[in-house]
């Protein structure tokens, strides 16, 4: 019909976008388009990482992808909408019909949302106010889908939303019952996304719990006392049923919104039986049991504390502690008693620079009085038979300080033994008291835990499909959610542009919070029978089929979108091909220094004329590093001489070949050091340590003896060159595999680079220039990974370089904030260009791989330094203002290409070189080991 040729018509124009605002500056074409059915990934453009993630989490339920795509309006609605709020909503509808369609059938690895949020956008004032009320955006789109949806319903009445399938498949009803100054109420509420208070519990049920029963109900009231009370009971669940936690709370105070970043947990599947009005009084009758429990355990946990903090004053310690110390010091009275001569009567009183183990009468009373809560009248007997005797041998200050006070100056060895023998008794029954009070207080623990486990109370179950994340602060933050993939069995992590396989563990590690600034904000469960659908949907379905049953103007959109994708994609080809890549400088320049050190004239002038003649770029990797170990070749060479004279050229090239191939081979299996790494050597070493193929070593080998700057000797270098080089010219493709001969050398070239990236990283980072240390180390990072996944040999110790990667990261962070919060023009834009050009860069390179724990803590670290500087007194308004445009970048590690500029290109080191800046710096820095 019309208004939809019009609305075709309009995203065609819409959607025409220049290639550089979808893929940015990465060239990979992995980067940008999809693989196979893989799920999209949708493009942050502004604080929109909140809508990405409620889209994300809604797409994946098919009822609801199925809503949208078949959405429709009757002509003759479309003819009568009038209100510029219907017409709004028709036209967000249809947005959102077009951007789920692409979320379906686009060759892109990720879509853009703009014409949709745009129209979303409106409802709020500014940019800022958006990140703030992320809540209130959520409430507004399904307000806007709702009112869309009841503009196609053909209700009898307009008020009328039963048959509107928004409604049903979101919203629910609760009864609230309850007594307000002695009179009785109860309401029906119909509810959406279901709010829960997070301060106060440790998990969803107790969240639960708290906002179903507010106060005490009673059923009989006496009118002389009225209690205030009520109970929320659900009447109807939805089958999509979303709760709300709320994380954020306004401080008075500071006047300003706070982020609650307790722990909270939540399962995978929630029992709703508990709070439904139909098992009312099963759940009254549990509530009151768990009460009595409660109050028992109070009771019990009460008796247990003065066990453990037992005394008085600031100092106190467990009762069974106490009766140790005595012990022991009657012990060395008895000892005393025991070598005094036979009827002797040892002192009892401590010296007089020795403390007293009792401090006062009241303790030694409270001595009783806790072995008294054993409630038996056996241990109130022996307690009370023998506390007379306690306390008369309490000893008393010594007569200097109390000279008035009577007390037994000696006491007999017998009745030392008297008084250790009960001393020992009580002490071994409070013990036993102590386990018998743990013991109740955890069989009651689990009396209140197993309460709601009876079967009748798990009817109700619902499954976890959806957990949206918060990371940040109250004033910033980024927002991604993980999503439970029916049909691949696997939780998926939607961070905006990426989408990638995910883990209960990891959704726990960023949705429970405690731990760090990340914690869930919005949970999304389903029930059993949209899990079961949603299951049976995902095995007999794909998303062609999907695709083909969109209506004709949708698949036309889709066609459309990847046609135009194409082109881009030879647009950019072209590109590309045009453009002269940039080679590192050619070691010609370095044969050229070597050779004329060498003098005018003769073989070495005309090698080196040879070399000038050639294209710069030109010479290959393997005699690149044939040329690298041109000395050590030589050296061979010049050990052939008995050889060559007696046997000939041939004979010599075969010794000098054997000769050298053994030295590199003990030389590769020397047990490596901290200061020592045989790999810069040569590159046999690290194709022999990596157990390359027996062919690329001797190939490798052989071409070092070919190589035509072996000119230290007129005849016997010259000729062995030329038989290898013939020798080379025997070796067909069936002998070496070229493609894999290539690879090799390449892999060392990076390996050489790595290194020396590391090693300027390191001496950068000792003379404190941490900005231009951080490049060369994150290169030598990204770098030594890709080599490292093909064996642990391959490249330099990783952790290392993660190492000094996160103290250069710190390092700067630091000096950027005190610039930032300078509020010195010129010093605030310094630390704004180190956190651009080099921070958030390196952070995101970071996260967006496989993360430690100590990176993950460097950078909450650095986070939780910018976000600290929100709401700040004395930093002014535009200073705040900068600051709130600089977070989210911060805080968000997905929404743009991040691209940090690769470090200025190193001239290579001679291997000896190499292996001298590598001892340097190894034996200057305490504990570092560069080799696994």
């Amino acid at each position: 019909d019309r208004a939809q040729e019009a609305r075709c018509a309009e995203n065609k124009s819409r959607s025409k976008r220049k290639r550089c605002e979808v893929w940015g500056e990465d060239p990979k074409q992995d980067d940008w388009r999809r693989a196979g059915d893989w799920p999209v990934g949708m493009r942050n453009i502004g604080n929109t990482c909140w809508f990405s993630a409620v889209i994300q989490s809604l797409f994946q339920l098919p009822q609801f992808r199925r809503l949208v795509l078949g959405y429709s309006v009757p002509q003759s609605v479309l003819e009568t909408c009038r209100s510029r709020t219907g017409k709004r909503n028709i036209a967000f509808m249809q947005e959102l019909q077009c951007l789920f369609a692409l979320m379906l059938g686009t060759r892109r690895k990720f879509v853009d949302p703009s014409a949709a949020l745009e129209l979303l956008r409106d409802a709020f004032k500014s940019a800022e106010e958006q990140q703030q009320d992320v809540s209130e955006f959520t409430h507004k789109l399904l307000d806007w889908l709702e009112d869309a949806f009841q503009l196609a319903v053909n209700a009898s009445t307009p008020g009328d939303k039963s048959e509107n399938p928004m409604v049903q498949l979101f919203y629910g009803t609760f009864l609230t019952e309850g007594v307000h100054e002695g009179n009785t109420f109860s309401k029906i509420e119909t509810f959406g996304q279901y709010p829960l208070q997070v301060n106060g519990y440790r998990n969803l049920d107790e969240c639960l719990e708290g906002a179903m029963v507010e106060g005490e109900m009673e059923e009989e009231m006496d009118a002389q006392s009225v209690q205030y009370g009520q109970e929320r009971w659900f009447t109807k669940l939805p089958p999509v049923l979303t709760f709300e936690l709320s994380r954020f709370e306004f401080n008075q105070s500071l006047g300003q919104p706070e982020k609650i970043h307790t722990r909270l947990e939540f399962p995978r599947t929630i029992y709703m039986d508990r709070y439904l009005y139909s098992n009312k009084e099963l759940i009254r009758v549990k509530r009151e049991e768990i009460k009595r429990l409660k109050e028992k355990l109070m009771v019990l946990q009460q008796k247990l504390e003065k066990y453990l903090r037992y005394g008085s004053g600031p100092v106190r310690c467990p009762l069974p502690d106490m009766l140790q110390g005595v012990l022991e010091f009657v012990a060395t009275k008895a000892t005393a008693a025991a070598s005094a001569p036979r009827g002797a009567r040892t002192p009892v009183l401590p010296a007089q620079d020795e403390p007293h183990l009792l401090d006062s009468p009241s303790q030694q009373h409270s001595v009783l009085e806790a072995k008294s809560t054993r409630g038996t009248e056996d241990s109130l007997a022996s307690s009370s038979q023998h506390g007379q005797l306690s306390a008369s041998l309490q000893p008393s200050d010594a007569p200097a300080q109390m000279p008035g006070c009577p007390a037994p100056p000696v006491v007999s060895e017998e009745e030392v033994d008297l008084v250790r023998t009960c001393l020992q008794r009580w002490r071994s029954e409070i013990q036993q008291d102590m386990e018998d009070l743990k013991a109740s207080i955890a069989r009651i623990n689990l009396s209140i835990e197993q309460m709601y486990c009876d079967p009748l109370l798990q009817q109700v179950p619902y499954r976890l499909h959806a957990v949206l994340v918060h990371e940040g602060q109250a004033n910033a933050g980024h927002y991604w959610a993980y999503v439970y993939d029916q049909p691949r069995k696997s939780w998926l992590k939607y961070n905006d542009i990426s989408v990638t396989e995910s883990s209960w563990e990891e959704l726990q590690r960023d949705s429970f919070g405690g731990l760090r600034n990340a914690s869930a904000y919005c949970l999304m469960y389903i029930s059993e029978k949209v899990s079961h659908l949603a299951a049976e949907e995902g095995a007999e379905s794909e998303a062609e089929e999907e695709v083909e049953a969109l209506p004709p103007e949708l698949k036309h959109y889709i066609e459309e979108d990847n046609w135009r994708l194409e082109q881009e994609a030879e647009e950019w080809e072209e590109e590309q091909s045009c453009k002269m890549v940039p080679m590192e400088p050619s070691l010609t320049l370095q044969l050229r220094e070597l050779s004329s050190e060498s003098g005018p004239g003769g073989s070495a002038a005309h090698f080196a004329h040879a070399a000038d003649t050639e294209e710069p770029g030109a010479r290959s990797l393997p005699a690149e590093h044939a040329l690298m170990v041109k000395e050590q070749t030589a050296q061979a060479i010049a050990n052939t001489a008995d050889a060559y004279t007696r046997s000939g050229v041939e004979a010599a090239l075969c010794e000098a070949f054997h000769e050298e191939y053994s030295r590199l081979y003990l030389l590769a299996k020397e047990a490596p050091t901290p200061q020592h790494d045989a790999r810069l050597q040569h590159v046999l070493v690290y194709f022999l340590q990596n157990d390359a193929p027996k062919q690329v070593v001797e190939r490798t080998l052989l071409e070092q003896f070919a190589d035509k700057n072996l000119s230290y000797d007129e005849s016997r270098s010259i000729s062995i060159m030329k038989v290898a080089r013939a020798k080379l010219q025997e070796i067909g493709p069936d002998d070496v595999d070229m493609e894999e001969y290539r690879r090799w050398h390449e892999d060392y070239s990076l390996f050489r680079k790595v290194s020396v990236y590391l090693l300027t990283g390191l001496e950068l980072y000792q003379n404190e220039k941490y900005q231009e240390a951080l490049s060369y180390l994150v290169y030598a990072y990204q770098s030594n990974g890709a080599l490292l996944l093909q064996g642990p040999r391959r490249g330099v110790s990783q952790p290392l370089i993660a190492l000094f990667r996160r103290k250069c990261l710190l390092k700067l962070n630091e000096v950027a904030a005190s610039l930032f919060v300078s509020g010195e023009e010129a010093r605030v834009a310094e630390g704004v260009s180190i956190l651009n050009e080099l921070i958030i860069p390196c952070m995101h390179l970071i996260i967006n791989n496989d993360i430690s724990k100590d990176d993950l803590d460097a950078v909450e670290v650095m986070r939780n330094r910018w976000c600290s500087y929100l709401g700040r007194e004395d930093m002014d308004a535009a200073l705040q203002l900068k600051l709130g445009e600089l977070l989210p970048r911060l805080l968000d590690c997905s929404a743009e290409v991040m691209v940090l500029k690769e470090p200025p290109t190193i001239r290579p080191n001679s291997p000896y070189d190499l292996c001298s800046r590598f001892a340097a710096v190894m034996e200057s820095i305490p504990g570092a080991v560069a080799v696994t």
